[in-house]
């Protein structure tokens, strides 16, 4: 398996520095070292131990506040690209002129003349999977802004059921934490092209779609899989980018199914080998 070099043209015109698909060199940002004292077999002692990190992000457009993302630190370009297109507040990373990092704040200017309706930032994302969303008018809404997919794509059984393996050896902060949900893009051909972990299931799928269109990666011949669980959240941010097909080591929600059934996009569950469900 190969690393693809992307050149990414959108980044370096933003004057951020390029780095690897899987990003590795950003992992120590995530982990947090404690001294802790572990019981064992009715014994106890000092030992050190890794932590997942959490800490707020502030997101700003144009210097009007937009969101706190309450996220592992890195790839916080990744982030916050991949949040603002997903959400739908932007169409394309090319709408940007800059992007300026100031601690736990990132600073997002637009070009000249570019205009975003900041009234989409009023609970655009719904309040997380508990909210109680449903109905068919306000998915017909969605579908408006994310048109539904007219071609259905989704990899052989073969490359699905190798694909999980393939992400959990490249979880390095998730092997020291045992703390991280992580998405990976795959080619239809089985190649993982990208792969971000965040202590977020939401922020996961946004990096590594954030990096995906800053490198040029073609979202449309990819799919995601995530760690955890889909909800409809995700299902909605993978065909804001037209991802033809997610898959997920855990369940789906009922309105995740609801969700891949009305936008054309296919939906595996429970994908551990030797076997899948198919739910769309």
């Amino acid at each position: 398996m190969k690393t693809v070099a992307y050149k990414s043209e959108n980044l370096l015109r933003l004057g951020l520095r390029e780095y690897a698909g899987f990003g590795m060199d950003e992992t120590q940002m995530a982990i947090r070292e404690f001294g802790i004292e572990r019981y064992t077999n009715g014994a106890s002692g000092s030992v050190i131990d890794y932590v997942v990190a959490e800490e707020p992000l502030e997101v700003r457009l144009d210097g009007h506040p937009v969101a706190v993302l309450m996220r592992t630190p890195g790839f916080d370009t990744d982030l916050v690209t991949g949040f603002l297109v997903t959400e739908g507040i932007l169409k394309s990373p090319a709408q940007v002129r800059k992007v300026e990092a100031d601690g736990n704040r990132i600073l997002v200017f637009l070009n000249d003349g570019e205009r975003v309706d900041l009234g989409k930032f009023t609970r655009n994302m719904y309040a997380g999977s508990s909210c109680g969303i449903c109905g068919k008018a306000t998915l017909d809404a969605i579908f408006l802004e994310f048109p539904k997919l007219e071609t259905k794509r989704m990899p052989s059984s073969e490359i699905l059921l190798s694909a999980p393996a393939e992400l959990r050896s490249r979880q390095e902060n998730f092997s020291a934490t045992g703390g991280l949900h992580a998405a990976g893009l795959f080619g239809f051909d089985g190649e993982l092209l990208a792969l971000r972990e965040d202590i977020g299931r939401h922020n996961a799928v946004d990096k590594v779609i954030g990096h995906a269109l800053g490198e040029g990666i073609p979202t449309s011949d990819c799919w995601l899989l995530v760690s955890g669980r889909v909800s409809f959240e995700i299902m909605q941010k993978a065909l804001a980018v037209g991802i033809p097909c997610v898959a997920a080591i855990s369940a789906p929600s009922s309105l995740a199914v609801d969700f891949a059934k009305g936008s054309g996009q296919a939906l595996v569950g429970f994908l551990r080998f030797p076997g899948f469900n198919r739910y769309a």
